[in-house]
């Protein structure tokens, strides 16, 4: 049995491999495919499997039809699943489906019946990509998505779907009644960081400080909220005088020199780092290695907390960062002072 799980997930890596290199020669890779979050559902495209299987884990279905080269599928991708916030909530409540608006997979749809991709994108009338399909307990289109919506709306759509507020009102009155605020679309800029082009060794021979990098995006509320408050806080903004600072757009395809010298594009280096989210702090000790990373949403406490840990060297002697933390929190409370880690 074990043998003939082993050669399923071979054929299955291998038709997911066939996707991405579709009509191309042994050994190409399609410049127009974008890569996927490795946590979209590995579907065998039966829907109505997949709606069950989402439904006894108290999910809902998100179809995603895609075509490689599309731009705004590429937005979706980065600035949407790119943001922390998002992805978390969608993993927590979706199962998301992949599905080729061109492609020749073997989908089992609503009804039962055996078809292709296109063929199935075709009788549900998509015409653009993305778009996304969220379905609910029976397979039913709750709500479509023809096109890209900036992060600020689609958050707004997966609580719609997420939290079933369809069986009161339509999506355009709760969006109204929400009315979120946009991110500024601008990559947030921090001053005496460094310049670009960013040359992490060559550029920074004579220095002894640790390097911090800060991976952002221009779409991306959280890092909006990080240079325009936390980093505007007079503890904070002296705890960054112990850096290097780079602030980077990390979608971005420029040339860099990375902390050990090697030249790369900024979306290699941030791939081969394994960097998820906007915005992510990756800390760097003086001679290029990577010491301390966050890679989850921090208030001030904890943006402040991990400056410290690094610039101390409290890392080289406690592995843990939380007990670290921990013991800052309890000496602050020993000498009378408040701590609000939410602050």
């Amino acid at each position: 049995m074990f043998r003939y799980l082993l050669i399923g997930l071979m054929i299955f890596g291998a038709a997911q491999a066939a996707e991405k290199n579709e009509g191309l020669g042994q050994g190409m890779v399609n410049p127009g495919y974008h890569e996927k979050p490795d946590w979209f559902k590995s579907s065998f495209l039966d829907i109505r499997e997949d709606v069950a299987e989402a439904t006894d884990a108290n999910k809902r279905v998100i179809l995603y039809f895609y075509q490689d080269g599309c731009p705004y599928c590429a937005k979706l991708l980065n600035d949407n699943f790119g943001n922390r916030k998002i992805a978390e909530k969608t993993q927590q409540h979706f199962d998301v489906i992949a599905i080729n608006m061109w492609g020749d997979r073997e989908v089992t749809d609503f009804a039962g019946d055996l078809t292709t991709e296109k063929q199935f994108a075709e009788k549900l009338r998509v015409q653009y990509t993305p778009t996304l399909l969220m379905l609910n307990e029976g397979g039913d289109v709750l709500l479509r998505i023809n096109g890209y919506f900036a992060p600020h709306k689609f958050d707004v759509a997966l609580d719609f779907v997420s939290g079933k507020h369809e069986k009161t009102l339509a999506f355009r009155d709760y969006y109204a009644k929400i009315l979120p605020q946009p991110a500024t679309g601008k990559l947030p800029e921090l001053a005496a960081s460094l310049p670009a082009p960013f040359k992490f060794k060559s550029g920074r021979e004579d220095s002894y400080r640790p390097l911090l990098v800060m991976f952002e995006q221009k779409v991306c509320q959280e890092c909006d909220e990080l240079h325009a408050d936390i980093f505007k806080r007079e503890a904070v903004a002296n705890a960054l005088t112990n850096f290097d600072v780079a602030v980077v757009d990390m979608w971005s395809k420029e040339p860099i020199e990375t902390p050990d010298g090697r030249s790369l594009t900024m979306d290699k280096w941030v791939a081969e780092l394994g960097v998820k989210h906007a915005p992510s702090m990756v800390f760097f000790d003086p001679k290029g290695q990577e010491v301390f990373r966050t890679g989850a949403y921090l208030k001030t406490f904890h943006v402040h907390g991990a400056m410290d840990y690094v610039a101390t060297g409290a890392y080289q002697h406690q592995p843990n960062f939380q007990r670290f933390l921990q013991h800052r929190t309890d000496a602050l409370h020993a000498r009378g002072f408040e701590v609000d880690l939410m602050r």
